[in-house]
């Protein structure tokens, strides 16, 4: 079997029942990627291979680093080795040097006190548009997005997402880390300038208070998640105006969060 892009194949033996089978089979590729910005090292990530560009343009927006791509100077990738480097047109700013600053209030889980890192608080936002799903539509997006998950189906090492209208996906993308899904998909949209204030986002994993988070910042009304969200994930997203919608399989779904804007219930 040939490896897909992305994938390499690693001898494995395979026991199913009194049966032994020694075989190849692709195996997800994982890389760390080491972002130095404006000649400082920020952070070390570590994601599956491929759309490098729209990973670190997508969490340097989501950072609140970055507000559009003009906001880049340099941008240098060189997955060999592992690092990329990034310089914006404004030099250091205050998001860049509150990242990762643990934001030490209670966390009652209601209100922007729940947010645990400052830069959470200075970019999330409420989502606040007229864009309405009906259930079918629902579970007709998160059937293509399996249907799509080509390298989930070979290896199980994988989450995939995709923006989704008018019926079709629009564009998706697939990585080793949940989070790194949500970035490289929106890397894309504000390289290519893809508005995603219309779009839903379908989801092959777990809705964490952190992917939430990163719906919100996308400016994303609607969620849809093949599992399970948390409760601090529902919580900021009655605050945050996101419709969550999870356990989307077959003909199945739960509504979670703002069901006005799902029709006909």
């Amino acid at each position: 079997m040939d490896a897909l892009k992305g994938t390499s194949n690693y001898p494995v033996i395979k026991i199913r029942g009194q049966e032994i089978v020694k075989i190849e089979e692709p195996v997800v590729e994982e890389i760390p990627l080491t972002i130095y910005l404006n000649d400082k090292e920020l952070v070390t990530m570590l994601a599956a291979a491929g759309e490098e560009n729209y990973l670190v343009i997508g969490f340097l927006a989501t950072e609140g680093i970055i507000q559009t791509v003009d906001d880049i100077k340099t941008l240098a990738i060189d997955t060999g080795k592992g690092v990329i480097h990034v310089t914006t047109t404004s030099g250091q700013i205050a998001a860049e040097k509150m990242f990762l600053k643990r934001y030490l209030t209670a966390c009652c889980g209601k209100g922007r006190s729940a947010f645990y890192f400052v830069n959470d608080i200075l970019t999330a936002k409420t989502v606040a548009t007229d864009l309405t799903i009906t259930p079918g539509e629902a579970m007709h997006y998160s059937k293509l997005l399996e249907a799509a998950s080509e390298t989930f189906r070979l290896t199980g090492g994988v989450h995939g997402g995709a923006l989704a209208a008018a019926g079709e996906l629009i564009c998706w993308s697939q990585d080793i880390g949940r989070h790194n899904v949500f970035d490289k998909l929106y890397g894309r949209c504000l390289l290519e300038g893809i508005s995603t204030r219309d779009k839903v986002l379908v989801f092959s994993g777990r809705v964490s208070s952190e992917i939430l988070l990163k719906v919100s910042k996308m400016n994303i009304s609607v969620l849809i998640a093949r599992s399970a969200p948390t409760t601090l994930a529902l919580d900021m997203a009655e605050e945050l105006g996101v419709t969550v919608i999870g356990f989307a399989r077959g003909e199945h779904l739960n509504i979670y969060s703002h069901p006005e804007r799902v029709r006909g219930i």
